[in-house]
């Protein structure tokens, strides 16, 4: 597995390679990236830029925070339900 490169690196690739001013086998000479990297890569930006249709990275993670915040909601509630539950057991008369 390759290493992780840094946004910035990423960001200039795929400008370079958006710009069209050299062949993609040579841009992927000069980087060090595999074919596979920056296709995945110019891929990416696409949907970052809105140039192709898909969940953008800061879609993602609105998504995962409102899940994390529903899934809160819904044990707050369970316990909220068994709490009264409990209690108007406590309050039965004739116990």
């Amino acid at each position: 597995m390759s290493k992780a490169r840094p946004r910035e690196f990423r960001d200039v690739v795929v400008a370079v390679a958006r710009r069209g001013d050299a062949r993609v086998v040579q841009i992927v000479k000069d980087f060090g990236v595999s074919g596979s990297c920056l296709r995945n890569w110019l891929a990416k930006a696409d949907v970052e830029d809105g140039r192709r249709p898909a969940t953008t990275t800061a879609g993602s993670v609105e998504v995962g925070d409102l899940r994390r915040r529903n899934r809160l909601a819904e044990q707050e509630n369970e316990v909220l339900w068994r709490a009264a539950a409990y209690l108007s057991q406590a309050n039965l008369p004739g116990q």
